[in-house]
């Protein structure tokens, strides 16, 4: 942890906002049974805390979509490395993503459930990254909006590393 430069979210950060994005989530989907998916392996702490706030009825599922590899900066090439498991056809979908960089992955994924037939796709992001932005692309939900530093922890990693810190922090990088 001796790389880390600082802490940007700390631990009741955190808690405080997954919460009301949890009520918030709960208000808009009242009346409905959303497919709510998270996007391995980055989101999986997020989505755990967040579908615990909701109290609807909801189904779970999961992608692995990946566009870094082992770097820092996003390849722009979106790759489907694990499918959802069902038919999301008519399905209104909620993708739990843990941040939203240059936007290439949540638009190429969203396009790609479109075409599948989803009824409606929402997306909820913990960290958001506007100033990285490629492509016209913007969460529905977000946690926080972040400057263009690279950070690790809440699920977030570097090279499969820092994911089990419960803060967001600031990687120094060499």
């Amino acid at each position: 942890m001796e790389r880390i430069k600082k802490v940007l979210i700390d631990e009741q950060k955190i808690e405080k906002r997954v919460q009301e994005l949890g009520e918030q989530i709960e208000k808009d989907y009242q009346g409905k049974e959303p497919v709510v998916v998270a996007i391995l392996k980055g989101s999986i702490i997020f989505y755990g805390d967040l579908v615990r706030k909701i109290k609807l009825p909801m189904r779970f599922d999961t992608m692995a979509v990946s566009s870094y590899g082992s770097g820092t900066q996003s390849s722009g090439n979106v790759k489907i490395k694990k499918d959802l498991s069902r038919d999301i056809s008519g399905e209104d979908v909620l993708i739990i993503e843990d941040i939203i960089d240059s936007g290439n992955t949540m638009k190429a994924l969203t396009s790609l459930l479109e075409h599948r037939g989803a009824k409606s796709i929402k997306v909820c992001a913990f960290l958001d990254k506007p100033s990285r932005r490629q492509v016209d692309f913007k969460a529905d939900y977000i946690g926080y909006s972040i400057p263009d530093e690279f950070v690790v922890g809440y699920g977030l990693d570097y090279d499969e590393k820092y994911r089990n810190l419960p803060y967001v922090g600031v990687l120094e990088i060499d």
